[in-house]
């Protein structure tokens, strides 16, 4: 389960991509797009990490929990920077679920990563629709 996320944060990425030269229509079009473009690289390569640290978390457990940090911290500054509160509001829910997969690893529960893949994809279709 927990490589099924890598895949449609590739593709968030790829459409992202593919769209920002069309959204330089209007400023805020052109705003949401930086933002979206901006969180979508950020978060991409965190989550793809938590993701295959999960995958490896027999093999060094510390590492789960280290990709898990920096997917937070990594969060926090995005929220922090973004200019658009429909970007904002999907990047508070992409927390929340990482909070929840935070206190699963703290209770030494193997967490459920399809909701931060879901957050995920709830950005992606912030930023393309």
């Amino acid at each position: 389960m927990p490589s099924s996320i890598a895949r449609p944060a590739a593709l968030a990425v790829a459409g992202l991509i593919a769209i920002l030269p069309l959204s330089m229509v209007s400023c805020s079009a052109a705003q949401k797009a930086i933002d979206c473009g901006n969180t979508a690289v950020k978060i991409t390569g965190d989550i793809a990490d938590v993701t295959q640290a999960y995958d490896n978390a027999s093999n060094d457990s510390a590492a789960a929990g280290k990709a898990l940090q920096k997917l937070k911290n990594d969060l926090d500054q995005v929220g922090k920077n973004s200019k658009n509160t429909d970007v904002a509001k999907a990047v508070t829910d992409l927390q929340k679920q990482v909070d929840n997969v935070q206190r699963a690893a703290e209770k030494n529960e193997v967490p459920d990563l399809k909701p931060l893949g879901n957050a995920a994809g709830n950005l992606t279709s912030i930023c393309t629709g």
